[in-house]
C-alpha cells in the first residue's frame, strides 16, 4: 500500500467526514463538529439522509462530492465499512482514517472477515489506512482534530515538538487531555487502532523527516511486524530521541492485550533487548513517557554521564544525589578550582562541593553565580537545580535571572550544558516552576523525576555520540529552542 502518502493524514486540503451526523450523542457528530472547529480546509459531511449538518451541505456519497479528497474519515456500522472503502477508492481518496470499531479486536470471524476486505480493498487503489477502531489523529498546528471527544468534557494540548503514536486510543486521549493541562505541547497525535495498514514502523519512517516533530513518543502493546519496527527505530534514533512505553511486561499483562498474539514467554524481555539495541529511552509509566520526552524537547543532549546538582536544601541534595547514582550516571566531586570559585560567591556556611548547597539562607545571586561557574567548570555534563522558591531570600525575578544565565552561558560554550529543575511545594512553587518551564528548562516536582529526565539526555546524548550523529544533532536542535 505505499502508492498513498503518510503526509496527507497530517496535512490535507480536504477532508470528508463519512457518517456526519446532526445527532449530537453520535460520535459522527462529534467529529465534525471537532474538526471545524479550527480546521482551516475544506470539510465535507457524508450523510444519505439529510442535505446539511452543522451549516454544511451534506452528500450522500463520498462519491458525490465535486472536489478532491484529501482524507476520509469513516464512523459507520463496521458492515458498512467496506462498502464506503470502494467508494473512497472510486473517488480517488488515498488516506482513509476508519474510526469504527467491530474488527479483529472482537476476535470473531465476522470481524477478521471485515477487516481483510478494508486491507484488500485498500490494497486495490493504493489507499493507506489508520485503524479500523482508532480514535483519529490531531494536528494541532493546522487545527486537524479528527478525534470524537468532547472539548467540554477534556482539552486539547497546543503545539509543540512532541509527537505521540499510541496504539490504545482510550489512553491516548486522556495523554491529550493530561498534556494540555500540563502545558505539553503536541506536534502530532495518532491513534493507531488495529494498525491493518498504517503502523509503529510507518509513523517513525515519517516523524524522523518531519521538522515539526523533535522528540517521538509511542505507547504501544505488540508489535506484529518485529523486523522492520527495529529497523525503522534504528534509521530514527541517530536523528531523533524515540520513548517508548510498552505495556504487557508481565505475562497477566500480554493477556490482557486483546491484539497481541504472540508467545508470552520471554516476549518482554525480547523488547526490552531490542529498545537497548536501537537506543530507545524505555518508560515505564506515563509520567516517565513524558518527563523524558519534555527535557529532549526542551534541552539539548549531554555529553557525558557527569551530573552536577545545585539545591537550595542539603537534604534534596542528597536524596537527588543517590537518585542519579541510582541511574547509573555519575555525581563527581569538583575540582579544587572549582571548589575555590564557587567560594568565592557563596556564603560561608554554603557547601561548594557535588551537590553544591547554596543553603535557605541564599540570595538569587547565589544560585545565579553558581549555575554560571558549574556550567563553564568542564566537570559535568548536565545539572539538576533543585531551587526552593519559598526561601526567604529567593524572589520572583530569579526565574528570569537564571534562565537568562543559562542561556547566555551555553551560548558560549562549544557543547552546551542542559539543565533540568526539581521544585516541590503549593502553589506558589508551581507557578514559578512553570515560568522556568516556558523560558526552556523543564521542572519536575520531585528530585527523582528530574533525575531520570537528565538521565534521558545523558543515555540520549551517549547514544549519538556512539552513532557518529552527535555534533548533527546540536545543530539541529536549535531551530527548537
Amino acid at each position: 500500500m505505499s502508492s498513498g502518502t503518510i503526509s496527507k493524514f497530517f496535512y490535507p486540503n480536504s477532508v470528508a467526514v463519512v457518517g456526519a451526523s446532526r445527532d449530537p450523542s453520535k460520535v459522527g457528530y462529534q467529529l465534525l463538529y471537532n474538526l471545524i472547529s479550527k480546521y482551516k480546509g475544506r470539510v465535507y459531511p457524508i450523510n444519505p439522509h439529510v442535505s446539511e449538518v452543522l451549516g454544511l451541505k451534506a452528500y450522500p456519497r463520498i462519491t458525490s462530492v465535486p472536489d478532491d479528497i484529501d482524507l476520509a474519515v469513516i464512523s459507520v456500522p463496521a458492515s458498512t465499512v467496506p462498502s464506503v472503502m470502494e467508494d473512497c477508492g472510486l473517488k480517488g481518496v488515498k488516506n482513509v482514517i476508519v474510526i469504527s470499531a467491530g474488527f479483529k479486536e472482537l476476535g470473531t470471524v465476522e470481524g477478521i472477515e471485515g477487516e481483510r476486505k478494508i486491507v484488500e480493498i485498500a490494497k486495490k487503489f493504493g489507499m493507506r489506512v489508520i485503524g479500523p477502531n482508532c480514535m483519529g489523529v490531531y494536528v494541532p498546528k493546522i487545527g486537524l482534530n479528527t478525534t470524537f471527544l468532547n472539548p467540554d468534557r477534556m482539552d486539547f494540548p497546543e503545539h509543540g515538538n512532541i509527537s505521540f503514536i499510541s496504539q490504545s486510543g482510550a489512553f491516548g486521549i486522556a495523554v491529550l487531555d493530561w498534556a494540555a493541562m500540563r502545558g505539553i505541547g503536541i506536534s502530532k497525535f495518532v491513534s493507531l487502532g488495529n494498525k491493518c495498514d498504517v503502523d509503529e514502523s510507518d509513523m517513525l519512517d515519517y516523524l524522523v523527516g518531519d521538522e515539526d516533530t523533535q522528540v517521538i513518543t509511542m505507547y504501544i502493546e505488540g508489535v506484529e511486524v518485529g523486523r522492520r519496527f527495529i529497523k525503522s527505530l534504528k534509521s530514527t534514533t541517530p536523528v531523533k530521541p524515540v520513548v517508548i512505553l510498552k505495556a504487557g511486561r508481565s505475562e497477566e499483562g500480554v493477556r490482557a492485550i486483546a491484539s497481541h498474539t504472540g508467545s508470552l514467554a520471554g516476549a518482554d524481555i525480547v523488547y526490552d533487548a531490542a529498545f537497548k539495541q536501537c537506543g530507545v529511552l524505555r518508560a515505564y509509566g506515563m509520567d516517565e513517557l513524558f518527563d523524558m520526552a519534555l527535557s529532549l524537547s526542551l534541552q539539548p543532549p549531554a555529553q557525558g554521564m557527569r551530573v552536577g546538582i545545585l539545591t537550595v536544601g542539603g537534604g534534596s541534595g542528597v536524596m537527588a544525589t543517590d537518585a542519579a547514582v541510582s541511574l547509573g550516571l555519575k555525581v563527581p566531586k569538583l575540582s579544587d578550582a572549582t571548589v575555590g570559585k564557587l567560594r568565592n560567591v557563596l556564603l560561608p556556611i554554603a557547601s561548594p562541593y557535588n551537590p553544591v548547597d547554596v543553603t535557605g539562607s541564599a540570595r538569587n545571586e547565589h544560585l545565579l553565580n553558581a549555575v554560571d561557574i558549574m556550567m563553564r567548570s568542564g566537570e559535568v555534563d548536565v545539572i539538576i537545580w533543585i531551587p526552593y522558591f519559598m526561601a526567604p531570600g529567593i524572589t520572583d525575578e530569579l526565574v528570569e535571572d537564571f534562565v537568562s544565565v543559562v542561556r547566555s552561558v551555553n551560548k558560549e560554550l562549544s557543547t552546551p550544558i542542559p539543565v533540568v529543575g526539581a521544585a516541590t511545594g503549593g502553589r506558589h512553587t508551581l507557578k514559578l516552576s512553570t515560568a522556568v518551564e516556558k523560558g526552556g528548562i523543564p521542572m519536575y516536582p520531585t528530585v527523582e523525576r528530574a533525575a531520570k529526565a537528565a538521565w534521558a539526555l545523558c543515555k540520549y546524548g551517549q547514544w549519538l555520540k556512539s552513532k557518529g550523529t552527535f555534533d548533527d544533532y546540536l545543530s539541529r536542535f536549535s531551530k527548537f529552542t
